[in-house]
C-alpha cells in the first residue's frame, strides 16, 4: 500500500489571507478561495490507518467523524497547531490516542482536562515506533517550544515532516542525509533573506539544507502572505514546490 500525506493546511498562524492585509495575495486568496492557507497540518495515511498530523484547524470536528482517524500526531502545542482538540476533547465516546513531544506545559488546560483525548503517549527523539504498521521517528526541530518533526517509513517509502523549524539541529540534518527521504514537507514561512529568521526558515535555509540531504523532492508549507507574493512573481528551484491546501503527496 501506499503512504499518503493530505496537506490539510499549510499557513502560518497568521493564515491566508492575513487579518486587515490588501497585499496581491491576500487579495488572491479573498478572491479566490483555492488560493486560501489554514493552519498547518496533514492527514497521513497508511493502509487503512488514518493519522491527523497536528490539529490547528479549529473546526476540526465538523470534518471528521468518530472512527474515521486512529490517532493524533503532534509536533508541538503551539496555539495555532492544537486548537482544534479544545472542543473535541468534550466529545462522547473512546479514548482517541494523541502522540507528540515530551511538552510537560502543553497548551492552555488541554492535560488538565483532557477529556477524551489521552495524552499519555509521549515520544522522544530518534527513537522510533510504530502506527498501524506506518514506522515513525521524531526528529528534534529548532523551535521556540519543544518541537518534533517526523519521519515516516514503509518498506517502499520515506516522508519527512519537518514543520515548524529555523534551520534543522545537526542530528536531525545527519539522520535525513543518512536515510534519504523520498519527499520532505518542510516549513518555509519566509521568502529568500540574508539571514535565517529565528523560528521559521525562509527559503534561502531550506535550499541550504537540501544540498546537505539530497531530497528530489521538497514540498513547502507554512507559507506566510509575504511569501505567496514572493512566489506570485518568482519561480522555485528545480524539485522544489509549494504546497497549497488540498495537496495529495502519495510515495508509492
Amino acid at each position: 500500500m501506499s503512504l499518503t500525506l493530505t496537506l490539510s493546511g499549510t499557513g502560518g498562524a497568521q493564515l491566508v489571507p492575513a487579518f486587515g492585509c490588501f497585499c496581491a495575495a491576500c487579495e488572491r486568496a479573498r478572491n479566490h478561495p483555492q488560493y486560501r492557507r489554514k493552519p498547518c497540518s496533514a492527514v497521513v495515511k497508511f493502509n487503512d490507518a488514518v493519522t491527523l498530523l497536528d490539529a490547528g484547524i479549529p473546526d476540526l470536528m465538523d470534518h471528521w467523524q468518530p472512527g474515521e482517524f486512529q490517532q493524533f500526531l503532534l509536533t508541538h502545542y503551539h496555539m495555532d497547531h492544537v486548537q482544534g482538540l479544545f472542543p473535541l476533547r468534550w466529545g462522547v465516546g473512546e479514548k482517541i490516542p494523541v502522540y507528540g513531544p515530551a511538552d510537560e506545559q502543553g497548551c492552555d488546560d488541554l492535560f488538565k482536562h483532557p477529556g477524551i483525548l489521552d495524552f499519555s503517549h509521549t515520544l522522544e527523539p530518534f527513537v522510533w515506533f510504530t502506527l498501524q504498521a506506518l514506522r515513525v521517528t521524531p526528529l528534534p526541530l529548532n523551535h521556540s517550544k519543544l518541537t518534533l518533526g517526523y519521519f515516516f517509513e514503509t518498506p517502499h517509502s520515506r516522508v519527512a515532516w519537518l514543520s515548524d523549524t529555523a534551520g534543522l539541529p545537526e542530528k536531525t540534518l545527519k539522520f535525513l542525509a543518512n536515510n534519504k527521504p523520498d519527499v520532505i514537507v518542510i516549513d518555509c514561512s519566509h521568502e529568500p533573506r540574508a539571514q535565517t529568521p529565528n523560528n521559521h526558515c525562509d527559503l534561502n535555509t531550506v535550499i541550504e539544507l537540501n544540498k546537505q540531504i539530497g531530497c528530489p523532492r521538497v514540498v513547502l508549507t507554512h507559507i506566510s502572505h509575504q511569501f505567496d507574493c514572493w512566489l506570485m512573481e518568482n519561480a522555485l528551484p528545480k524539485g522544489f514546490e509549494a504546497g497549497f491546501d488540498g495537496m495529495v503527496i502519495r510515495v508509492e
